[in-house]
């Protein structure tokens, strides 16, 4: 096989740029489409989801809520091998999310001037979960997890069925442990549209996780005008390796093809200083490919992906922090040396025994994390994802007369009268209070 991914060696820029392009589709196509699915929803609820999953996913339902006992005859399902690994995997996810709980702490900022932050749960949060060809139950204990530890009233798990109307045994187990509240059998723009205004069967939520493709993405961004928020625009799966003359090129390919088998529409890139690394990981790619099952995803993924020479290791870095990648795997003889370097990426694995696959099932760390650049600016999924603080503050008597005439002095300053009038309202009634003691 001659696979389609290829090699450029110290590239200029223009050509560099063209090079971490991410793969999509034309925005004011994929915006036009998105939107009349949303507006669907929003004027024929439950009925526009059963067509929807009629037209998309070949699936005849009478509901789109999927029953308690179908969920129950889940666990009866799954092999007892998958059914122990997904309860370790949940015992990791839940012991790093629970260390992230955060501490409330009151300050005193002046004398009679006492402030401090109170967490609350958001109270209803949707996770969408991705069905299809790869139905990711890992994604489920990912996001139903910690808002579980948060504490939130309502999970509302929304995936697709298959072609029978059935859901994966596995995805309703996870949902089971993690405290899911109401599962959705519904997929795609459809489901991120049910989640944020509401159905006959779907709660309206708060705030919308999860991954999904361009049309989940886009979905999301829409509604996230709307009074709903999302946790971030996470859309087509990335990887961005940089390897060097130590690396094993076989266990390189393996990295890249983790991520290019997610689907057609995934990148990986390969950044390295060796030659003659990047030409063995391109036989590994080959003689690796022949064993996939999902081997049309991966090519396709592969034509829009390349491998990259650069002339050290230091110009690797820096390009990776101009692509801002989802996913880093730094596969280097001094990796942990360079990672003060890394200014922009969702999630870090550190040398050549950490594999992506350890964050996506079980090491603890969430797998929901910003693709298509947007490590720049967002985060993964957290605990924090599922919390919101409010800020307190409590004055003394002692406490505004301190600080009033500064409050006054300012407001004046702005034109603010009636701002400053409701601290001199008050540092008067003080003073008279006085006057009569």
């Amino acid at each position: 096989m001659n696979t389609a991914i290829t090699i450029y060696e110290q590239p200029n820029e223009k050509l560099l740029e063209t090079l971490l392009e991410r793969p999509s589709k034309e925005r004011a196509e994929l915006e036009k489409i998105v939107s009349e699915i949303i507006e669907t929803v929003k004027r024929d609820g439950d009925d526009a989801l059963r067509i929807y999953a009629k037209r998309f996913d070949s699936a005849d339902l009478d509901s789109v809520k999927i029953p308690e006992d179908m969920v129950e005859a889940a666990t009866d399902a799954l092999p007892v091998e998958l059914k122990k690994a997904i309860d370790r995997a949940y015992r990791n996810i839940h012991a790093f999310h629970t260390a992230q709980r955060p501490i409330s702490e009151r300050v005193e900022t002046e004398p009679g001037v006492l402030c401090w932050r109170a967490i609350r749960a958001i109270e209803k949060v949707g996770i969408y979960i991705p069905g299809g060809t790869a139905p990711l139950f890992s994604t489920v204990l990912m996001l139903a997890i910690p808002a579980k530890i948060a504490g939130c009233k309502e999970v509302v798990l929304s995936t697709p069925a298959d072609s029978k109307g059935q859901i994966n045994p596995a995805i309703l187990y996870a949902a089971k442990i993690s405290g899911v509240t109401t599962c959705i059998a519904s997929g795609g723009a459809q489901a991120i549209a049910a989640m944020a205004y509401g159905t006959e069967s779907v709660p309206k939520v708060d705030k919308i996780f999860g991954p999904g493709n361009q049309f989940v993405t886009k979905a999301k961004q829409i509604v996230s005008v709307d009074q709903v928020a999302i946790d971030m625009p996470a859309g087509p799966s990335e990887v961005l390796v940089i390897a060097d003359e130590s690396a094993d090129p076989a266990i390189v390919a393996s990295d890249l093809l983790s991520q290019a088998e997610h689907g057609a529409d995934s990148q990986v890139i390969l950044l390295t200083d060796s030659k003659s690394v990047a030409a063995a990981v391109i036989l590994q790619i080959d003689e690796q490919l022949k064993r996939l099952e999902r081997i049309e995803f991966a090519v396709s993924s592969l034509a829009h992906s390349s491998i990259i020479i650069v002339s050290d290791i230091k110009a690797a870095f820096d390009i990776s922090n101009r692509y801002a990648p989802e996913h880093l795997i730094i596969n280097i003889a001094d990796a942990d040396q360079w990672l003060d370097t890394i200014e922009h990426a969702g999630s870090v694995f550190i040398g050549a025994w950490t594999p992506e696959s350890a964050g996506d099932y079980a090491s603890g760390t969430n797998h929901t994390l910003p693709t298509s650049g947007w490590s720049r600016s967002f985060s993964g999924v957290s605990l924090d994802s599922y919390i919101k603080k409010i800020t307190f503050q409590k004055i003394t008597r002692e406490g505004l007369q301190s600080i009033g005439p500064v409050i006054e002095t300012m407001a004046a300053a702005e034109g603010l009268g009636a701002h400053k009038e409701a601290v001199t309202i008050r540092l008067k009634a003080i003073a008279e209070g006085e006057d009569n003691e």
